[in-house]
């Protein structure tokens, strides 16, 4: 690699580490003391096989506070596993489970549950939550997020929950989707702008106006979409409504997968779709991204001064994402090269299983 060649990627890994230390700044923190909630609250909870989850996560949507017209929507997706038991355990009012039954033709069957449970509800001053079964919230996640929306004129708010993770691959891995949005979207232009490629969602957990969701077209717009999260945010700022990822760190905490080969099929059944459900500008962009990250590394082992500021910045940027989203920061942030690297072999074994039309999720195919 030519001394030119080092420099120029070197200062793309400083800018983006910068650009990564402002949108940290710019993040939307929740308050800590949030206001109660003056409206309808409804929590849709999709589940299928979680058994193990399915009781944690409910407990802790049912232990919210500041939330007086709180109801809890739970769609069990064809479990097999004792889900239904786990929620059928919680003899409260608030709480009401359905059946949602095979999606029908077009449909994923996260959409479609979503759909389900979004649709037992027809309050324009309500607002919508949607939380995975790995997600558990704390006390006042639902009163904060709705006070960012109300504090920023938001539609949709993304609490980014704090990434927990156990083993090596987890580590490596995970902590890479915040640091993503954090070092390549412009949050407060994203904000602000009607466009929807500007856009950055977690689906782990998503706070909605209840109006803007049905202008949008709901969870019907999104139907056959892997990352439904994204593709809704989308549809909300192509209907006029605005929304951005947050602060979720004091929110909500997540392990969204447990172990490499969890984390190694659940990224199979996602990424090719990450850059506009094309795979091909997938593949560019993590290119271009592995370029950045890597190049300036393997220069600096050769003894490039300049190759070593670029490591040094991209280690440097994936630490403050890591401090600012609630990431462990040390030592891993050291192997943010190896991660990208990792990252890119589990996007190629991505697109060639949505080539071969072989990726599957929960016993279905995708």
């Amino acid at each position: 690699m030519s001394g030119p060649v080092v420099r120029l990627l070197a200062g793309a890994s400083v800018a983006g580490a910068v650009h990564a230390v402002v949108n940290t700044a710019l993040l939307r923190r929740p308050p800590s003391a949030p206001p109660p909630v003056d409206r309808p609250v409804t929590v849709v909870l999709p589940l299928r096989d979680e058994a193990g989850q399915a009781g944690a996560c409910l407990a802790a949507v049912l232990d919210q506070r500041g939330v007086p017209g709180l109801r809890v929507v739970v769609v069990d997706d064809g479990s097999t596993d004792g889900t239904q038991e786990e929620v059928l355990a919680f003899a409260d009012s608030r709480v009401a489970l359905l059946e949602a039954g095979d999606p029908p033709p077009g449909w994923l069957g996260k959409p479609h549950a979503c759909a389900l449970g979004a649709a037992t509800t027809g309050d324009d001053d309500g607002v919508l939550v949607f939380v995975d079964a790995d997600v558990r919230l704390w006390p006042d996640a639902i009163a904060a997020a709705v006070a960012l929306l109300d504090a920023h004129d938001l539609d949709l708010v993304s609490p980014w929950p704090r990434p927990l993770t156990g083993s090596w691959a987890e580590r490596l891995v995970q902590p890479l989707s915040p640091w993503l949005w954090a070092t390549t979207l412009p949050l407060r232009l994203a904000e602000r702008s009607p466009r929807p490629s500007l856009a950055a969602a977690n689906g782990q957990f998503l706070v909605v106006r209840e109006k803007a969701y049905r202008a949008a077209g709901g969870h019907a717009a999104v139907a056959g979409e892997v990352l439904e999260d994204l593709a809704l945010l989308r549809a909300v700022k192509r209907a006029g409504g605005r929304g951005v990822p947050v602060d979720g760190s004091q929110l909500a905490a997540c392990r969204m997968y447990d172990g490499w080969p969890a984390l190694r099929d659940g990224y199979a059944k996602s990424l090719w779709a990450t850059v506009g459900g094309s795979p091909a500008a997938s593949l560019t962009a993590a290119g271009l991204l592995t370029a950045v990250g890597v190049g300036p590394a393997l220069a600096a082992l050769r003894g490039s001064p300049a190759g070593l500021v670029g490591y040094a910045a991209g280690v440097a940027g994936r630490a403050v994402v890591a401090a600012r989203t609630g990431g462990r920061v040390w030592p891993d942030a050291l192997a943010h090269p190896v991660s990208l690297l990792l990252l890119d072999a589990l996007l190629l074994r991505s697109v060639r299983g949505h080539r071969r039309r072989t990726l599957t999720w929960r016993g279905r195919a995708l």
